[in-house]
C-alpha cells in the first residue's frame, strides 16, 4: 500500500514503456505489419493556383506493381459539411480528390497505390498532371492589414476595455513597435503515417495521431459511417506538437482501402510534411504601450495579423496572449486574418502564445528600458489582482514567485542594466528575461478501471502519449488513487474503442485524463475492499467527468513561468550563441519530475530555435517553400543548445483532483523573447523580427 508519506505523484519515475522504445519493441504506425499490405504515395500539385486539366494515368497503371491511381474523377466521395470536434466545419483540405481546383502548391491531386512503397513512389513521380495555371498570391506582410478581417476562432477576435487613445495621450512613456515572426513548422521525429483496412464490415485505422476519438469521429463523418464502425489505434506516437490531427493522408488511405478492399499504408515524406501537416502562420504584430514615468501601464494595445488559406480559416491568436498578463486601464487586443494561396495553418506548440509572447515580452523590455526600471520590477508593478480583461479571479498566479526564484538562481541582481558594456574577448554578453503563460484547461473524459482477480489493476483510457510520458504519469496517478505500487497498475491507451477522452493538446491531456482516472479509482475502491473476492472477470467501473468539469467555477486558469537567457554575440560575424537558460515555472502539481523537466527543457530548446533559426521562406514565383527539408529549415541542434535548467515553484491547483495544470507548451512561451531581450542587452540593438540571423545582426546599425 502507498500512504500519504510515500505518494508516487511528485516523484521521478522512468517511462513505463521506456524499455520497449529503446529496444524497438514499441512499434509506431508505419512499422506495424499487415498481410497483403499495399502502399500509397501522394502526388502533390506543382502549381500554386489553378485547375487540373488532365492526368496521364494509363502509363502509370502499366508500371510494375501499380494497383490504382485515385484522383478527382474516380475517388470515393466524402462529406465535409459536418461540424467537427472543434465545433467548426473541417478544413476542406482533408476532403481530397473531390474536385479539380488547386488552392496552393502541394495540394494533393492523386494517390498512387502499389504493392511496395518503392513502386508507389516511382509511379507517383512518373505521373504527369496537366494544369490550367492561375495567378497566385503568397506574399504575407504587415502591409496586408487593409484587406484583413477579424476572426477569433476559440477566442474573441476583438476585446476592448477602456479609452485607449485617451490613456496613450495621458502616458508619460509610449512604446509603439511592430514585431514579426516567420512561417514555422512542427517536424516531429516520427513522420505522419496511416494504415487503413476493412475487416468484418468495420474500418480499422492504425495511425500516428494526438487523439484516436478525434480521428475516428472525423473519418466517420467524412465517409458517412456509423461511428461505432470505425476504430482508430495509435499506441506509440513520435511527437505531434499540434500537427497530428486529421490530415489528407489518412483520408487518402481510407479511400484506397475502400476501393481495393485490402490494407493500404500512406506515409508522408519529410518534404510532404512541410505542406500537408500544417504550420504556424507568420505574424505581424503591433504593440502600443502607454505608461506612467514609473512604468505602470495605462494602455496596452496588441494587434496581430496572420495568414490563412483561401479554403479554410485558421486563426493564430497571438494578441490573445496579452489578455491575461498585465493590468492596464485601457486594454485593446485584435486578431485579424488575410487569405493567401497557401496551405491552411494549424495548431503548433503554444499556438498564439509563442509568437504573441515574443511581441508582448519584447515590448515590455523596451518599456522597462525607457522608464529606467528593472524588467522584473516593471512586471511586478503591473501584476493584476484579477483577470485584466475578464475581471475573473485567478485560480492561482505565482508568476512573481517564478521571477524571484529565477532571479536568485540566475544571478540577476549582479546584472549591469546598461547594454553593450559587458565583453569577453570578441564576444558581447547580455542577459534577458521574459514572462510565460499558458491556459490551464480540463476537458471531459471517460476512463474504465478494472480490479483483476490476480490483485492487479487495469486502467483503460483513450489518452495519447505523444512522447510526453503520459502513460507513466497516469500510472502514478492511478497507483496513488488506488494506494497500490506501480507494478500492480497497467495502463491501456490510444484506442478509440476505449471511449471518449480529451486528445493530447492544449496542455490539457494529463489534467483531463488524470481527473477521469482518479474518479474511477475512487468509485472502484468502494467496490473492492479487504475481504471482498474479485471474480475471474474482475470488477470494472467507469467514470465520466463531464459533469464535474462543467461545474468548475469561472476563473482565469493558467500556468506561468519566468524565462532567463544569457547570450554572446560576435559583432564581426553576427553570430549569436545562447550560453545558458533558466526557466522557473508555476504549472500546478508536477506528476513526474523526470518527464516534466524534459518537457520544459524541450520547450525552451524550441524557444532558442524560434529565436535564432526557424524560418520557412516562400518563393513568390512558385508559391512553394525554398527550404522544405531539415537541411534548409534550420532547427536548434546539440551545438546550439547550452546548459538549460528548468525547475518549478509549488503551485497545486485546488480545483483539480490531483492539483495538475499542464506543462506541455509553456516551456516555449517567453523563451524567444528572453533570448531577443538578451541580444539587446549585449548589443544595444533591438531585434523585432525573428529569427535573429547573423545578417540581421550585421545589418543593424540602429534599432532593428
Amino acid at each position: 500500500m502507498t500512504t500519504a508519506a510515500t505518494r508516487l505523484v511528485g516523484t521521478a519515475h522512468t517511462r513505463v514503456e521506456g524499455r520497449d522504445k529503446v529496444t524497438g519493441a514499441a512499434r509506431y504506425a508505419g512499422e506495424i505489419p499487415f498481410a497483403e499490405l499495399a502502399h500509397g504515395w501522394l502526388v502533390l500539385s506543382t502549381v500554386a493556383r489553378g485547375r487540373i486539366r488532365a492526368l496521364d494515368t494509363e502509363p502509370v497503371l502499366a508500371m510494375p506493381g501499380v494497383l490504382t491511381v485515385l484522383h478527382h474523377h474516380n475517388a470515393p466521395r466524402v462529406d465535409t459539411g459536418y461540424t467537427g470536434v472543434m465545433g467548426t466545419l473541417p478544413d476542406p483540405t482533408i476532403g481530397v480528390f473531390q474536385h479539380d481546383r488547386v488552392p496552393h502548391a502541394g495540394w494533393p491531386v492523386a494517390l498512387v497505390v502499389a504493392e511496395t512503397s518503392e513502386q508507389a513512389r516511382e509511379a507517383a513521380e512518373a505521373l504527369v498532371v496537366h494544369y490550367d495555371q492561375e495567378p497566385h498570391d503568397v506574399a504575407f506582410s504587415a502591409q496586408r492589414e487593409a484587406e484583413a478581417y477579424p476572426l477569433g476562432g476559440h477566442a474573441p477576435a476583438v476585446v476592448e476595455k477602456g479609452d485607449l487613445e485617451a490613456e496613450l495621450a495621458a502616458s508619460a512613456v509610449v512604446i509603439d513597435a511592430e514585431y514579426t515572426t516567420p512561417e514555422e513548422y512542427h517536424n516531429p521525429m516520427e513522420p505522419h503515417a496511416t494504415t487503413a483496412r476493412w475487416e468484418d464490415g468495420r474500418l480499422e485505422v492504425v495511425d500516428s495521431n494526438q487523439g484516436t476519438n478525434w480521428v475516428a469521429g472525423e473519418l466517420a463523418s467524412l465517409f458517412s459511417l456509423d461511428p461505432g464502425s470505425v476504430r482508430v489505434r495509435s499506441e506509440h506516437v513520435g511527437g505531434g506538437f499540434g500537427s497530428k490531427g486529421v490530415r489528407a493522408h489518412q483520408v487518402a488511405a481510407v479511400m484506397a482501402a475502400t476501393v481495393l478492399r485490402r490494407p493500404v499504408r500512406v506515409v508522408l515524406t519529410r518534404r510532404q510534411m512541410f505542406v500537408l501537416a500544417g504550420h504556424r502562420s507568420p505574424t505581424a504584430q503591433r504593440l502600443r504601450l502607454g505608461a506612467d514615468a514609473d512604468g505602470r501601464l495605462r494602455a496596452l494595445e496588441h494587434r496581430s495579423l496572420s495568414q490563412t488559406s483561401t479554403v479554410h480559416d485558421f486563426v493564430e491568436p497571438s494578441a490573445a496572449a496579452s489578455r491575461s498578463m498585465y493590468a492596464a486601464d485601457a486594454h485593446h487586443t485584435a486578431i485579424r486574418l488575410v487569405k493567401l494561396d497557401v496551405p491552411t495553418p494549424t495548431w503548433m506548440r503554444a499556438p498564439g502564445e509563442a509568437p504573441g509572447s515574443f511581441a508582448l515580452e519584447s515590448a515590455l523590455d523596451e518599456l522597462a528600458e525607457r522608464c529606467g526600471v528593472d524588467p522584473i520590477e516593471l512586471r511586478i508593478r503591473n501584476e493584476p489582482a484579477v483577470g485584466p480583461v475578464s475581471g475573473l479571479p485567478f485560480s492561482g498566479r505565482n508568476l512573481i514567485a517564478c521571477f524571484r526564484e529565477g532571479a536568485r538562481r540566475f544571478g540577476w541582481a549582479e546584472r549591469d542594466p546598461r547594454p553593450g558594456v559587458r565583453r569577453e574577448g570578441r564576444w558581447l554578453l547580455g542577459t534577458g528575461t521574459a514572462a510565460a503563460s499558458f491556459p490551464a484547461m480540463a476537458m471531459p473524459s471517460t476512463a474504465a478501471l478494472t480490479a483483476e482477480a490476480d490483485g492487479t489493476f487495469t486502467v483503460r483510457i483513450n489518452a495519447a502519449d505523444i512522447g510526453t510520458g503520459a502513460r507513466t504519469a497516469l500510472t502514478l496517478v492511478a497507483a496513488d488513487a488506488l494506494e497500490v505500487p506501480t507494478d500492480r497498475v497497467r495502463v491501456r491507451i490510444g484506442d478509440s474503442d476505449l471511449g471518449p477522452a480529451m486528445f493530447a493538446g492544449g496542455s490539457a491531456g494529463t489534467r483531463s485524463w488524470a481527473w477521469a482516472v482518479t474518479a474511477a479509482a475512487e468509485e472502484l475502491r468502494s467496490h473492492v475492499a479487504p475481504g471482498i473476492d474479485v471474480p475471474p472477470e474482475g470488477i470494472t467501473v467507469r467514470s465520466d467527468t463531464t459533469e464535474a468539469v462543467g461545474a468548475l467555477a469561472q476563473k482565469e486558469r493558467h500556468s506561468f513561468g519566468a524565462q532567463f537567457a544569457e547570450v554572446a554575440v560576435d559583432p564581426a560575424t553576427g553570430e549569436v550563441r545562447v550560453r545558458r537558460m533558466l526557466g522557473i515555472f508555476a504549472a500546478g502539481r508536477i506528476v513526474n519530475p523526470l518527464t516534466a523537466r524534459n518537457q520544459f527543457v524541450g520547450g525552451m530548446t524550441w524557444g532558442i530555435s524560434m529565436a535564432l533559426h526557424e524560418e520557412a521562406v516562400r518563393d513568390r514565383a512558385s508559391g512553394g517553400l525554398y527550404d522544405a527539408d531539415l537541411a534548409g529549415y534550420h532547427v536548434a541542434a546539440h551545438a546550439d543548445v547550452p546548459h538549460i535548467e528548468a525547475d518549478w515553484v509549488d503551485d497545486p491547483d485546488p480545483d483539480d483532483p490531483v492539483g495538475i495544470k499542464g506543462i506541455g507548451e509553456i516551456g516555449i512561451v517567453g523563451a524567444a523573447a528572453a533570448v531577443a531581450n538578451a541580444v539587446w542587452h549585449a548589443t544595444g540593438v533591438r531585434h523585432r523580427d525573428l529569427p535573429i540571423r547573423p545578417d540581421r545582426v550585421l545589418m543593424a546599425g540602429g534599432d532593428a
